[in-house]
């Protein structure tokens, strides 16, 4: 019994160690990232691009699908959201299958501008950090604005501007609920649910970013078959 008592406390220090090595990695990835390009600067240059679309500028249900979807625990949490990730987790094992990434909108935010091609542990730790200073410094409206300038919509679109340009031919202000619902589901998996490439599989998201505006009641039942049967 001393034997196992001993092995699951040295397992338990090896454990405390591996993540102390990590999230020290972590902490100095996302302290090197800030020193090679300020975030202030970074967020410049995203608002210096052609086209920057302004946070009043987006229909409101566009945000509502948008964290509905993504970050459901989008205003209550400071950039990382212990309690979203852990049902992400639960889910994914209780599923066999990744169903949730569990990031935050400010996590993926912070990948979007400093470490879109790292899919390592240690850049997961600094997004966090990156995530929580974002949100520190900027209010939950210009984060939102920040993302939707800065996300992947498919075929060739890196903003919602052009996404809404390309794919409807009109401004994002002028989108309708069908549109900004369909359009909000994409960034998820571009090249799958790209309209130009597969729009049977983005109006399936589309339902699932619906049914998820239902489960947080930003929209009833009945409204939302409303929007659906828009087209």
């Amino acid at each position: 019994m001393k034997t196992i008592k001993r092995l699951l406390w040295l397992f338990l220090i090896i454990v405390v160690i591996v993540a102390g090595v990590q999230i020290k990695g972590g902490y100095d990835k996302y302290q090197q990232a800030l020193a090679d390009r300020p975030l202030n600067e970074v967020l410049d240059e995203l608002q210096d691009k052609d086209n920057y679309t302004q946070y009043e500028d987006v229909p409101e249900i566009y945000y509502k699908a948008l964290v509905a979807v993504e970050d459901r625990r989008f205003y209550k949490h400071n950039g990382f959201d212990i309690i979203g990730t852990t049902r992400a987790i639960y889910n994914d094992i209780k599923a066999n299958e990744l169903l949730e990434g569990g990031s935050t909108i400010s996590q993926q935010l912070a990948k979007n501008l400093y470490f879109p091609q790292d899919n390592t542990l240690q850049r997961k730790i600094a997004e966090i950090f990156m995530a929580m200073k974002i949100e520190r410094e900027y209010k939950k409206e210009d984060v939102l604005e920040f993302y939707v300038n800065g996300i992947y919509y498919g075929s060739g679109y890196y903003s919602i501007y052009d996404a809404s340009i390309g794919y409807f031919d009109k401004e994002p202000k002028d989108m309708t609920d069908y549109e900004c619902t369909l359009l909000v589901g994409i960034p998820n998996a571009p090249s799958v649910y790209s309209l130009n490439n597969r729009p049977d599989l983005a109006r399936q998201r589309q339902k699932k970013v619906i049914d998820c505006m239902v489960e947080v009641e930003y929209i009833t039942e009945d409204e939302g078959k409303e929007i659906l049967g828009e087209e």
